[in-house]
């Protein structure tokens, strides 16, 4: 408490349990910090344990949620939770509001900076007189058809439903989200931060605004900086330093995104097919210790040879997107991944699982710095196709028409952000009735 007197603004940060939200909200906190704001990062044991690097003015808070039968406090988190435990944590979560509120007592910051998943959050802090900000980690396009679903503000000026029929898919199944979002937007303040960048989606960023009613303004990417660890997986660089420029193809589908046997096995097929090198990071559910050889096709780690780098469960994705053999990077298109790979300047190859990851595949494809595998009417994955798409982006002259597109997006994007944080931080400054100090 008396290392954040010392500071213009105390701010506590409330990210969803996923770590891709953590991360992004840590890369906030680590910007604000430097900019005389204190920050307390406030989330279970379980996800600050996975959290390495300590910050001097980012303070960890700890909230512990009730222990359901289903749910032992390991699994207060998404990294490594089966998907059917999901709502299981949204409950725990939410039963854990009192818990919050003594926090937000406790700590009496200046301002609450909070995911949509948890509406009770901007409502605690509006009964303590704390104004909330709402901090979308994810692209702006999903939030529009969630609240294009339940018309808020009448008919949208973009034609939603008609451009993206079959990734339109929260109508039946995520409810609540629209719920809680609406709670989030009526109980929190008129400025809204997103994680993302008006040249990949100004339209939607422009259209989100007028459907919440509240002034948005863009953080940008918020990618770690590369840590100066040289030891860091030092055999996956040595393996790059032997490869030609852009001639590598990586392929990861993040913390929280697990293949089908057969998915695994036509995409392995598939970058066989390729004749192009490729890292590919395979991951496996919590409890799941599987081996590349248990896990592809047998023999296949042979055969594949020096063309292919198998890692199991971990890698340093941007030191690696920003080697300069990589030539593209084959992602399940999660918004933090679509950020690093901005911001490394690496095509992608866009093959979507589920949330928000289609609409995220389509508006790379729209703005030209992606393809995408397509699957069989049945949702089958062709190993055909995926040998297909992986050449047309790493060795043929499309993929060198995405790249450059890719790479001009990366320089814009290197002029913007620190003009970006100027921005966040006057707005903040203002919302709390201070005046703005300049950076340390």
């Amino acid at each position: 408490m008396e290392t954040s007197s010392k500071s213009n603004i105390r701010v506590l940060m409330f990210p969803w349990l996923a770590y891709s939200h953590i991360h992004a909200f840590l890369e906030l906190a680590k910007k604000l910090s430097k900019r005389n704001f204190y920050i307390y990062l406030c989330s279970t044991p379980a996800n600050l344990a996975y959290i390495k690097e300590k910050e001097p003015s980012v303070e960890f808070v700890e909230l512990h949620l009730p222990s359901l039968p289903e749910l032992p406090p390991h699994y207060h988190t998404t990294k490594g939770l089966p998907r059917h435990l999901l709502s299981n944590l949204m409950e725990a979560l939410d039963m854990s509001s009192c818990s919050f509120s003594g926090i937000l007592t406790a700590l009496k910051p200046d301002l609450l900076i909070s995911d949509f998943l948890q509406p009770w959050a901007p409502a605690k802090a509006l009964s303590l007189k704390i104004p909330t900000v709402l901090f979308m980690v994810s692209a702006a396009m999903p939030y529009c058809f969630l609240l294009d679903l339940v018309k808020i503000s009448g008919s949208t000026a973009l034609p939603l439903r008609s451009n993206y029929p079959h990734e339109y898919d929260y109508e039946n199944d995520n409810l609540t989200l629209q719920d809680r979002l609406l709670q989030c937007l009526e109980g929190s303040s008129n400025l809204m931060l997103i994680r993302s960048l008006r040249e990949l989606e100004g339209k939607y960023v422009d259209e989100l605004s007028a459907l919440a009613m509240k002034k948005i303004v863009l953080v940008g990417p918020l990618v770690q900086e590369l840590s100066e660890d040289e030891n860091e997986k030092t055999e996956i660089i040595e393996w790059l330093n032997k490869k030609d420029p852009c001639s590598v193809l990586f392929v990861s589908f993040g913390s929280e995104c697990y293949l089908s046997r057969e998915d695994r096995e036509e995409l392995a097929h598939g970058l066989l097919l390729s004749n192009v090198s490729f890292i590919w990071v395979l991951r496996f559910p919590q409890g799941e210790k599987i081996s590349a050889e248990e896990a592809l096709p047998e023999g296949l780690v042979e055969m594949v040879g020096e063309k292919g780098l198998f890692i199991e469960d971990w890698a340093p994705q941007k030191r690696i997107l920003d080697h300069p053999s990589i030539g593209g990077f084959l992602s399940h298109c999660g918004w933090g991944s679509i950020m690093e790979s901005m911001k490394t300047g690496v095509p992608i190859i866009a093959m979507p699982m589920h949330v928000d990851q289609p609409c995220n595949a389509k508006l790379l494809q729209e703005v030209g710095v992606a393809l995408e595998i397509k699957r069989e009417q049945n949702g089958k994955l062709g190993r055909e196709e995926v040998a297909k798409v992986v050449r047309e982006v790493v060795v043929e002259e499309r993929g060198e028409q995405v790249r450059r597109k890719v790479r001009e997006l990366r320089e814009r994007i290197r002029g913007e952000e620190d003009d970006d944080m100027d921005e966040v931080v006057n707005e903040l400054v203002k919302l709390c009735g201070r005046e703005a100090n300049k950076p340390l």
